[in-house]
């Protein structure tokens, strides 16, 4: 988005809640409703918003939980989510070695490009930080690409 963009649920004392998410999205407020609809279709849960030091905000995760053959319950996280003045953020994190993987999913130019040219972050391990800016439902289908994606090779 633009430089300007605001991060909101930063107060630690104010536990977000959907009129507050409501106010801060705008417009964009129905395009996160539809995401969190479709989100039960593709077996994600999202856990309760927590407040984070280190990044000083609110933000929740996309988790995909399941049970293992042993009868364990398993978690494994898929995205992260915060919501900013006018749209919201769903980032994925990979690992660099499987570039060239997500770029032959079926994504749309624009996410390939965003693949393409992000660089990998970390040191030992390299990660590729993949983060939409959410304001339109146009978005959301290489969302649920990458997440599916997620759940089933990572």
């Amino acid at each position: 988005m633009t430089e300007e963009a605001r991060q909101l649920l930063r107060d630690p004392k104010i536990r977000p809640s959907d009129d507050l998410i409501a106010e801060g999205l705008g417009h964009s407020f129905d395009v996160y409703v539809r995401f969190l609809e479709d989100l039960k279709e593709y077996q994600i849960s999202l856990m309760k918003w927590r407040y984070y030091n280190d990044g000083k905000a609110w933000l929740s995760k996309g988790e995909f939980k399941w049970i293992s053959t042993r009868g364990n319950e398993k978690v494994k996280p898929i995205f992260w989510l915060s919501i900013w003045e006018g749209f919201f953020k769903v980032s994925f994190f990979f690992s660099e070695k499987i570039r060239a993987q997500l770029l032959a999913l079926p994504l749309s130019k624009q996410t390939k490009e965003l693949i393409n040219n992000t660089k990998p972050n970390g040191k030992k391990m390299q990660y590729l930080p993949l983060i939409f800016d959410v304001t339109e439902r146009s978005q959301l289908n290489d969302i649920y690409v990458l997440a599916e994606f997620r759940k089933e090779y990572i």
